[in-house]
């Protein structure tokens, strides 16, 4: 008897939404089951692929072929302890045979030098994410996936059972229809591109906080809002968000500019407020780049740096803006340039030359090197303080920029969507649409659970089709 038609329907044309609906397929495949499966997107397909299109993709492995030891404790450890053990042993388990399954479809890798400091080992697709949408996209239609682009989903359409049986969507010509759907995968990203949602859960403060990238701004929530309407349950830090120091000169995307430890940084007042050398570069960005938007003076400061910059071997890794930093001779000129009271810059700067008497031999912009300022800085600069005495002058203008929200659906480690009765049949969600983030962003993990949970959530929704 052959099977009747079943219909999987996928939100999201990012690395969840594309790893989901090429697995399904397969899936599909290998078990001889007739599944149409169509990926729905609300942008023009140029700029399709949200977050994933715009990012280096970088992911936490050793090598392909190799997770690092401790992968789990680490994900524990940036939580708070609060991380939800089973996703993330689902995540190590999974992680190395996701790489291996996304070589078979062209994504080539390599290990790239992170920035410039050490920390744990990260892989890198040649391309970067881009290339895992080129290539997850490529495949997907090749392997029947229909994919609709302009065509927004609006809500869930459930059944008797608590069971989904069909979206609500939108075309960008307003016009709106029920597509049928046995079983729904959610891919749509987190809600940083909503004002209204920040400002709900961050403060009015969000609502102008800029965004990353340009593919950052169609991460609306909807499949959050969707999901919960239909009585989801949430987890996540819904006070949690990923945001880097960029260059607000800047037209790059994500124009991040990660040489401030390596000097001092100062409000629009000309003051320090904060450890520049406080831990490596991925332990301080997120908490410094909230800290710009939040509490300092017109949302801004200034990196001050001096011409020893220029030689530090590849410290152009560390710089993705286009623009140069402003230079002078003198501090004077350079807070003229930069805005800040002249005064104020260089008694900050007086000050803190003081105290960085330490052996600059000792200096490594690639490790801590514990090459501290005297006690008497306040606040204390723990590491890479030298001096800054060598014109000419450097100042880089930094704002806070919004990657991902942390906050999202609750999902198991089959990517089943849980409400408070257990899982929601049919319903699956991956990526920047669950929660599992607490406190601070598990460094080079963001892409890489959105392709090892798609992956699973495509397997798990035809296995779903084929036993109902």
């Amino acid at each position: 008897m052959t099977q009747d038609l079943q219909r999987l329907v996928v939100v999201g044309h990012g690395a969840a939404g594309l790893a989901a609906a090429l697995s399904a397929a397969e899936q599909a495949r290998s078990l001889d089951l007739r599944i149409d499966i169509t990926v729905l997107e609300k942008s023009h397909e140029a700029e399709a692929g949200g977050n994933t299109r715009w990012s280096p993709s970088y992911m936490r492995l050793d090598a392909p072929d190799r997770l690092a030891p401790g992968f789990e404790d680490d994900m524990q450890q940036s939580s708070s302890g609060l991380a939800d053990q089973g996703y993330f042993r689902t995540l190590a388990e999974n992680a190395v045979q996701t790489i291996g399954w996304l070589g078979t479809h062209g994504v080539e890798f390599v290990t790239p030098i992170y920035y410039l400091s050490a920390g744990p080992a990260r892989i890198q697709p040649v391309g970067g994410g881009s290339a895992i949408v080129a290539k997850l996209a490529d495949a997907a239609k090749r392997a029947g996936v229909k994919v609709l682009y302009e065509t927004a989903v609006t809500g869930l359409v459930m059944a008797e059972g608590h069971r989904v049986c069909a979206v609500e969507t939108r075309s960008s010509h307003g016009v709106t229809t029920a597509l049928k759907a046995d079983a729904v995968i959610l891919a749509s990203g987190g809600f940083q591109g909503n004002a209204a949602m920040m400002g709900t859960h961050f403060g009015p403060g969000a609502k102008d906080l800029r965004l990353i990238s340009p593919g950052t701004r169609f991460d609306t929530g909807d499949g959050i809002r969707m999901a919960t309407d239909q009585g989801a349950s949430v987890s996540g830090d819904w006070i949690g968000m990923h945001a880097e120091p960029i260059d607000p000169r800047s037209q790059n995307s994500a124009p991040v500019v990660l040489v401030y430890p390596y000097g001092i940084v100062v409000d629009q007042d000309g003051h320090r407020f904060f450890d520049e050398g406080g831990g490596l570069v991925h332990e301080t960005w997120e908490t410094f780049a909230r800290d710009i938007h939040f509490r300092r003076p017109n949302h801004i400061v200034y990196a001050i740096l001096d011409s020893r910059l220029f030689d530090i071997a590849g410290y152009q890794r560390a710089i993705r803006s286009e623009v140069p930093p402003y230079q002078s001779g003198s501090l004077e000129d350079l807070a003229a340039q930069i805005g800040i009271p002249a005064g104020n810059l260089r008694k900050t700067v007086d000050a803190f030359n003081a105290a960085a008497a330490g052996d600059v031999t000792q200096f490594d912009a690639t490790r801590c090197d514990g090459l501290a300022a005297a006690d008497t800085l306040n606040p204390p600069k723990s590491n890479w303080a030298r001096a800054i005495t060598k014109p000419p002058y450097l100042a880089y203008p930094l704002v806070g920029a919004l990657a991902y929200t942390f906050g999202g659906l609750a999902t198991n480690e089959r990517a089943e969507v849980l409400s408070e009765r257990g899982p929601m049949p049919g319903l699956y969600a991956a990526g920047e649409t669950t929660g599992h983030f607490y406190r601070t962003a598990p460094n080079a993990v963001s892409v890489l659970r959105a392709l090892v949970f798609g992956r699973i959530a495509g397997r798990e929704a035809a296995s779903f089709l084929r036993n109902n």
